[in-house]
């Protein structure tokens, strides 16, 4: 015989049932919108990507190059904003040092000198043309801003999901050479005394405060 529950106690029972079961379904979806980094190292790093942008100028047949295509490299130079931080180069088939000498002195207007070897870049450079090479990195931080964790609950005291975010981002904007995020720069152990002892000489040249006498100054009324 199939036991009868009493229609009472009955009705109690799947309440009871119902109500658990939909706590227990309310803290499990709690617990999948938590945040999981229970430490403090912060997981949202700067990404470091390079991208190469080529111009090819038709050389002259004995090296150099002349004053039109000297105007529209320097115009390409403007319009990409050549800046501190990127890499330039020149892929010469010839090897003409007139031509590297004429590109090295456009650049060193924006601040920069060539690069020795350039990067390979797609296409075949045109007989009677030479291609300049501009490296630029970039840094982002994906994923940022992550409010990914919607859940308040945070029963492993987990950072937050968007933890290191800002900090990441700035020093991504901040750093004006983006490869330095990667590895630095190199010490050589070269010094340059002019540049070193510029704050020192500036320091030593200020008239210490206070050193001149005070002006005077009337109070009288001249009406």
């Amino acid at each position: 015989m199939t036991p009868k529950l009493d229609p009472v106690s009955g009705r109690t029972f799947r309440l009871a049932a119902r109500v658990l079961a939909l706590g227990l379904g309310l803290a499990l979806a709690g617990c999948g919108g938590m945040p999981t980094n229970a430490s403090l190292d912060n997981v949202h790093q700067p990404v470091v990507e390079h991208t190469n942008y080529t111009f090819d100028f038709t050389t002259q047949p004995a090296g150099g190059i002349d004053p039109v295509q000297q105007h529209r490299l320097n115009q390409w130079f403007a319009a990409v904003e050549l800046k501190y931080g990127d890499h330039i180069s020149l892929d010469d088939p010839a090897q003409s040092g007139a031509t590297h000498a004429a590109v090295e002195a456009l650049a060193a207007k924006f601040g920069l000198i060539l690069d020795d070897v350039s990067p390979v870049t797609e296409g075949v450079i045109p007989a009677g043309s030479a291609r300049v090479v501009i490296s630029r990195a970039t840094a982002s931080v994906p994923g940022c801003p992550d409010w990914s964790a919607h859940s308040d609950a945070n029963y492993k005291n987990a950072t937050s999901t968007n933890y290191g975010c800002a900090t990441s981002a700035n020093l991504a904007a901040m750093v004006a050479n983006k490869e330095d995020l990667i590895h630095g720069q190199d010490g050589n152990g070269n010094t340059v005394a002019l540049t070193n002892s510029k704050a020192i000489d500036a320091y030593r040249a200020k008239p210490p405060t206070g050193a001149q006498p005070l002006k005077q100054t009337s109070t009288q009324n001249t009406q």
